[in-house]
């Protein structure tokens, strides 16, 4: 079992014990103030707790300012309507409609328990009204003490984990496009690759920021600023590999080319400073313009696509070199400390 399948397995197991703890722990709790409806604590701590801690922060505050609008909502629809199943009817609606407003459509659930309290007791007094605020804040508070307890270590070692795969990834389809250069043949699956590397990449940055999600510092941006530079790579992968398809007559050209893809290959690491490659790129350009002229239509059309091969090696290149440059020094003290404690 791969470190990121475990760390997945340890997140859902978290959660469901999080969620097990809160919901039992704030009905307790609910209980022992001789609350009315003490249940629904246990709902509203299931609902606010989020895969991340800042999410269910958030997701608290918005909780706090819909029940104020809640209550008013009910009470106003009380004593217009008279009806009560109409008066949820019409309650549902309107709130729906200004949480959708608000962007804040996961606060529904918790709004339309209360509201159902509200409407079915048909109890408007401030005792009562202080019993629903304290459902929610005993469901909220509930949510964000557990929430500060995380699986951190676990989901930054799949992360690191996933940092690998995607390097070795790209080295072999790196060596593949090197080896169609010395007339090897190139089969669909290294588009295919390049495509699942993309898909990989995509939910290797989720998981990048729902670490950050979870953390208090500013320093996990590292890791998603890395699956980005990856993913521009990736499609400079794309180019690299339509343009070589394109070369009916591989020239003489193409072996140097190859050999320096391969090298290239060997660099693709996360902290390397492409420096010396582009240097190199910069010297084989060069040398390749000293070179005779082409002397047929179809060696000058493979020569130019192959300049341009060139050219997409150089932008890979540079992504990598501006994710580089853009270390700060927090960040390069995260990477400093697995390499110490050896990860």
């Amino acid at each position: 079992m791969s470190e990121r399948t475990k760390w997945k397995l340890k997140k859902n197991l978290f959660l469901a014990l999080k969620i097990g703890v809160g919901g039992s722990l704030a009905y307790y709790i609910a209980e022992l103030l001789h609350l009315e409806f003490a249940s629904s604590a246990g709902i509203i701590a299931l609902l606010t707790l989020q895969t991340t801690k800042w999410g269910t922060l958030k997701l608290s505050v918005h909780r706090l300012l819909t029940y104020f609008m809640s209550f008013g909502l009910c009470w106003i629809l009380f004593h217009v309507v008279h009806t009560p199943w109409l008066d949820y009817g019409l309650y549902l609606l309107i709130m729906v409609v200004i949480c959708e407003f608000l962007g804040w459509r996961s606060t529904v659930s918790v709004n339309a328990v209360i509201g159902a309290h509200f409407l079915s007791t048909q109890n408007f007094s401030f005792e009562f009204m202080l019993n629903e605020l304290m459902l929610v804040i005993i469901g909220i508070t509930i949510a964000i003490v557990l929430n500060l307890f995380h699986i951190n270590n676990a989901q930054e070692s799949g992360i690191i984990e996933s940092m690998r795969n995607t390097e070795h990834k790209m080295k072999q389809i790196l060596l593949e496009l090197a080896g169609y250069l010395r007339h090897q043949s190139m089969g669909d699956h290294v588009w295919d690759d390049i495509v699942r590397l993309e898909q990989e990449l995509d939910e290797y940055s989720d998981l990048a920021h729902e670490y950050q999600s979870n953390t208090f510092v500013s320093h996990p941006e590292y890791y998603i600023n890395y699956f980005r530079m990856r993913k521009q790579q990736c499609g400079v992968l794309h180019n690299l590999h339509a343009e070589m398809q394109r070369i009916s007559n591989l020239p003489k050209q193409a072996e140097i080319v190859a050999d320096y893809i391969t090298d290239m290959s060997e660099h693709v690491t996360e902290m390397n400073d492409p420096e010396k490659q582009i240097e190199q790129l910069e010297v084989l350009v060069e040398n390749m313009g000293k070179q005779s002229l082409p002397q047929t239509r179809e060696e000058f059309e493979s020569r130019a696509l192959l300049y341009h091969v060139l050219r997409d090696l150089e932008d890979f290149l540079l992504f990598k070199k501006r994710f580089v440059e853009a270390i700060d020094e927090e960040q390069f003290q995260v990477y400093w400390n697995r390499e110490i404690a050896g990860k």
